[in-house]
């Protein structure tokens, strides 16, 4: 037997093995509860993760991402004033995640997700055409996404649409005039 049967033929066992696990009751699939429970088991493990990797409680602050022509914003925001822990802890995470994405490292978003992000791959490959630059707001702070590249603005744009929807921020899906 040739490498090529031997890897169909495992393929083949492994999609066999997979099916077996899939409920045979259709009705599953389209049952309200069953998608709402799904929906909130998601949503749960990503409120879980992103607070453990950026440092701070999803609770006690505001996320925005933003598409613009050139690229996008990253923006975090504490809900109160004078929460100082948090604002600071969002200027950490977002200092450093500038760095991480300058050098191509999107692990903080894939373990937040518990996958990669769509746009993230092209990001990485395109990484010497975008800049990422870190300001620090009052109550937090934000990261700016720039390129010149339309393959890398796109990319940028398919990775801020995940994010506003995964968070559910409420922001455009649509990139703004302004840069």
């Amino acid at each position: 037997m040739n490498v090529l049967t031997t890897i169909a033929l495992l393929l083949c066992c492994l999609g066999a093995t997979q099916a077996q696990d899939v409920p045979k009751d259709d009705a599953m699939k389209n049952c309200p509860m069953h998608a709402r429970s799904s929906t909130n088991n998601h949503r749960a493990v990503i409120e879980k993760h992103g607070d453990e990797g950026m440092g701070f409680s999803h609770l006690a602050t505001t996320h925005h991402f933003w598409m613009v022509r050139d690229g996008g914003v990253i923006e975090v925001t504490t809900n109160d004033a004078k929460d100082t822990a948090s604002r600071d802890a969002i200027r950490s995470h977002l200092s450093h995640i500038a760095v991480l994405f300058s050098n191509g490292d999107f692990s903080t978003p894939m373990f937040v997700h518990d996958g990669i992000p769509p746009g993230v791959t092209t990001m990485k490959l395109l990484k010497p055409n975008i800049t990422y630059t870190y300001q620090e707001l009052e109550k937090g702070g934000r990261v700016r996404i720039a390129s010149s590249d339309p393959v890398a603005v796109a990319a940028v744009h398919d990775f801020l649409r995940f994010q506003i929807m995964e968070h559910q921020t409420g922001d455009s899906l649509d990139a703004e005039g302004g840069n």
